[in-house]
């Protein structure tokens, strides 16, 4: 019989599935869909020979995550740093830039530029105990309390109603809250102030990268050390049950919340059972891809050099929209996240040609095709826009949800990212990996650290599985 059997091949099921891969161990990998990757898919979705990321496209996590790090991606996946690590239009003209240097964004801040540096840059000092705080279970004692202090104090500074007043221009509160609004809540809060500060901190350190070829590169490279180290994939292969996967030792699953309720049945006690049925997800979003004749003619020459575009205008702009769907409604003028991979990496699409990737946030379960919205926005800071657009695909949040199970009324977070969220994911625990089931354990974003291509979620799982049942610890994952 296997020692391991991992449900779900997203890059939190992949990584738990390498870890004890790595660890000597006999591990079958189940996938339901027909291909491995989860969140870090890569296809043709539009058009053959061009490239479309289904979820993730930049990853800020690629070079910060300790498991990651511990895997030596950039020797694995070519990983690329764009110019400019995102940018964000403005009414007044121009656009705020964020380089990988710190001091570069903020002289080109103006008068604003020192009071960004003031904030940012005890966070850049301390960025790994930064790392370590936000990347684990925020109950714990850190590792670093003078990095988790100042990150506290700066999301306090940021995440409430107070958040304008050491900022005298737009520019500089603008570019923060565009990294802000990746988290699907109302601005300001607390939450979104801290996963912004975290993405923003990251641009100036690592940076934001692209893979080339897409994300699908990523997932590649853990399953390729997975079946180096004998593991085994199943794909196309839906578990109902847990008796299914048994009588694996350690059962890891890369599943929301709703889905280990219809895994393990009546085996769950009433308490956990409770705690599961409570567990909250958010609001979802509306990709919307697209084929170009040429690159977005954007206004500000410097957004043509950018990895990453948050377009909504002021600071008070896009905390209107984003508190228009946290009301239940479909802004007129939607914040868009933009990503133009094939800037940097010519494999995405047919020589001249060029994807874009892009989404905006939407209420949950929202049926409604949002491609004009994003289409008039962004050409709204690019004239001509809609010129260059050769063909174009929507992607509901109903379309995201029937696409992945963990992706509840199209919630690409696996739950809500709040402060209750976080603390109780998805129950308040100082090891909220482990089941109450012996043996199971949860490895999908619905446990911390949330959201993003981090494979921390299955790194802890499998840290503790290691631990609690075949008295291992972590192996070495590096290619050495």
């Amino acid at each position: 019989m296997a020692d391991v059997a991992v449900v779900g091949s997203g890059p939190n099921g992949l990584a738990a599935a390498v870890v004890m891969a790595r660890a000597g161990l006999d591990v079958q990998l189940y996938e339901a869909a027909a291909t491995i990757g989860g969140g870090t898919r890569t296809t043709e979705l539009i058009e053959p020979g061009y490239l479309h990321d289904v979820c993730s496209a930049v990853h800020p996590m690629a070079l910060a995550s300790p498991f990651f790090r511990a895997f030596e991606l950039p020797k694995r996946v070519e990983l690329l740093l764009p110019e400019v690590q995102h940018g964000t239009p403005l009414d007044v003209g121009g656009a705020a830039l964020a380089y990988q240097s710190l001091e570069r964004t903020s002289m080109e801040l103006g008068v604003d530029g020192p009071a960004y540096r003031r904030l940012m840059a005890p966070l850049l000092d301390h960025v790994g105990g930064v790392m370590d705080f936000t990347g684990n279970q925020l109950l714990r004692m850190p590792r670093d309390p003078i990095a988790a202090l100042r990150f506290g104090l700066a999301t306090l500074d940021q995440g409430t109603p107070l958040w304008g007043r050491r900022f005298q221009e737009e520019a500089a509160p603008a570019l923060l809250t565009g990294v802000m609004a990746h988290a699907v809540a109302p601005l300001p809060s607390l939450s979104a102030t801290g996963a912004g500060l975290l993405l923003g901190v990251l641009a100036h350190a690592g940076g934001w990268v692209i893979p080339v070829g897409g994300s699908a590169s990523i997932a590649a490279a853990m399953a390729e050390d997975f079946t180096a180290h004998g593991g085994t994939i199943h794909a196309g292969i839906r578990v109902e049950t847990l008796d299914q996967v048994r009588p694996a030792k350690a059962i890891m699953l890369d599943v929301a919340a709703p889905a280990l309720l219809r895994l393990g049945g009546a085996d769950i006690p009433d308490r956990y059972r409770s705690a599961l049925e409570a567990f909250r997800f958010g609001n979802a979003a509306c990709k919307v891809d697209y084929i170009l004749s040429e690159p977005v003619p954007w206004l500000a020459p410097g957004l043509r050099k950018a990895g990453t575009v948050h377009v909504g205008g002021s600071r008070l702009a896009m905390a209107e929209a984003e508190n228009l769907v946290a009301a239940g409604k479909h802004p007129a003028d939607p914040y868009v996240l933009v990503s133009q991979p094939s800037l940097v990496d010519s494999s995405r699409a047919p020589t001249g040609r060029h994807v874009l990737w892009s989404y905006c946030h939407v209420p949950q379960g929202s049926d409604v095709d949002m491609t004009e919205a994003v289409t008039a926005r962004i050409e709204k800071y690019a004239p001509g826009f809609r010129d260059v657009v050769v063909a174009s695909k929507a992607t509901t949040a109903v379309d995201l949800a029937s696409y992945n199970e963990n992706y509840v009324g199209g919630d690409f977070s696996a739950g809500l990212v709040d402060m209750r969220g976080l603390l109780r994911r998805p129950v308040l625990s100082t090891v909220p990996w482990r089941t109450p089931l012996p043996g199971v354990y949860l490895c999908s974003s619905s446990t911390p650290p949330g959201p993003g291509v981090t494979g921390l979620p299955g790194y802890h799982a499998a840290k503790h599985a290691l631990r609690d049942i075949f008295q291992m610890r972590v192996p070495g994952l590096g290619l050495a």
